[in-house]
């Protein structure tokens, strides 16, 4: 693998403490997250408890993982400088200052502060909405990734206005009087969330992650699969929310069919890219194939339950029991593998790039520790492939929770490795990163009047 692909354009990225300020905000999420689920699979917490969970890995790890790449990449994969760094920081203090108040009413039962903290969260996600929108504006034609991150940004626009009206229906009726319920509008935020927000921006990231780090391209049935994603995909996303929304079996089916239809297509897709890698396995390929059989196994269970009854409250999110398959064992390796690379990357360009000719650096993939993350690994599997045989098998409470600790000890090896990175190789300290002013790779070059080494 190079050290840099060509495809992308470093000039144009924000200063590395923007995106590393984000994952490690979000890292913190995660660790909350999965002690919250452990505790939540043996009892510990209230249904409410549950929610917080949820909330904590997907609103917190995950779409924090994904303000901060597409703050890193937009740029980087346009050409396009970031509109504004500022408000780039705020809405990471705005979303994750709402989700951490948020969470601690839920846990506390302390609903009267819930709509001010969902406040805050809806205008860190809509500022982070507007920041990245005005960088991709003017960079039409929009390629691939462009037009999925777009569908994505409306998305999350779309689902963060619901998740306000639900957090003001706590203290006080928000549907009352409306053809919509409670219920119909959790289930379409569910739907805009996990497979609008989150999946397309995925899908979006893996059509230039998943070729540039296989260096491997489209061709043959790639191009006509990805029609079908491209066109399906978003369309059937829309009309299961909408279906969901209106009590709409009809809507709410056809749907279900193009969005799993759409998302199988990607998987060939993303199968075939990693059987015709160019380069070495790494880790973010490794947790890459986790993904891609994830997908494949939660698209054959969605299928015939979601024909047989989309709205039936079990299948919220596919065939029942299959929350863990899709969200951890399909999106969150997505997610891991993704910042088993861009991690390293950030900081090794803003530390190393420019030395190159001048002394020895070492590659992205070095700046990690390969056992360390080969552990995680082996947790991670270990712990979902439990979780999602509790779910699907009906199994103890026993399994779940073992699964739960196998989840935790692979997070917190995950967290320490990334972590590792920073501490050793990045300019600025991790505190330095949370708390202090932007680095950018200018501080790191060296004295342009040096002799290039041979």
């Amino acid at each position: 693998m190079s050290v840099v692909p060509g495809e992308v354009d470093t000039a144009r990225q924000p200063p590395m403490t923007v995106p590393l300020r984000h994952f490690v905000v979000g890292t913190g999420f995660l660790l909350a997250g999965v002690v919250a689920g452990a505790v939540a699979a043996v009892g510990g917490t209230s249904g409410l408890g549950t929610l917080a969970h949820v909330h904590l890995l997907l609103a917190g790890w995950v779409c924090l993982t994904i303000m901060g790449a597409m703050t890193q990449f937009v740029p980087v994969w346009s050409g396009a400088a970031l509109h504004s760094e500022r408000l780039a920081t705020a809405q990471l203090w705005l979303v994750s200052g709402g989700l951490a108040g948020f969470a601690t009413s839920l846990f506390t039962a302390t609903l009267a502060s819930a709509p001010v903290f969902a406040a805050a969260m809806l205008v860190g996600f809509w500022t982070f909405v507007y920041n990245v929108g005005r960088t991709l504006l003017p960079q039409a034609p929009y390629d691939v990734t462009e037009r999925h991150f777009g569908v994505a940004l409306g998305f999350f626009l779309l689902v963060t206005l619901l998740g306000f009206l639900l957090a003001v229906d706590f203290v006080r009726p928000a549907f009352a009087g409306l053809p919509v319920t409670r219920a119909d509008v959790v289930s379409a935020h569910v739907t805009l969330a996990v497979f609008g927000a989150v999946t397309t921006t995925v899908l979006g990231a893996l059509y230039q992650l998943a070729t540039m780090f296989t260096q491997t391209s489209l061709h043959g049935v790639d191009v006509p699969l990805r029609r079908v994603e491209e066109a399906g995909y978003p369309a059937g996303v829309a009309l299961l929310a909408v279906g969901r929304l209106v009590d709409s079996v009809l809507l709410a089916r056809v749907g279900a069919v193009l969005l799993v239809a759409a998302l199988a297509a990607f998987t060939v897709i993303l199968a075939r890219r990693l059987l015709e890698t160019q380069v070495d396995w790494t880790p973010m390929l490794s947790r890459y194939a986790v993904a891609t059989a994830g997908f494949a196994a939660w698209a054959a269970l969605a299928l015939p339950a979601w024909v047989a009854d989309p709205l039936a409250p079990a299948a919220l999110f596919g065939a029942p029991g299959t929350v863990h398959l899709f969200v951890v064992g399909a999106v969150g390796f997505v997610v891991l593998g993704t910042l088993y690379h861009v991690v390293p990357f950030i900081v090794w360009v803003h530390r190393y790039s420019d030395l190159l000719g001048y002394e020895a650096v070492p590659m992205i993939d070095d700046l990690y520790s390969d056992r360390v993350a080969a552990a995680d690994l082996g947790c991670f599997v270990a712990g979902t492939a439990l979780l999602v045989a509790a779910d699907l098998l009906g199994l103890p409470a026993a399994v779940a929770a073992a699964g739960g600790v196998l989840v935790l000890a692979g997070s917190a090896l995950f967290v320490a490795n990334l972590l590792s990175v920073i501490r050793t190789h990045s300019p600025a300290s991790v505190a330095g990163i949370l708390l202090g002013r932007s680095v950018d790779s200018s501080e790191t070059r060296p004295d342009e009047s040096a002799e290039p080494s041979d």
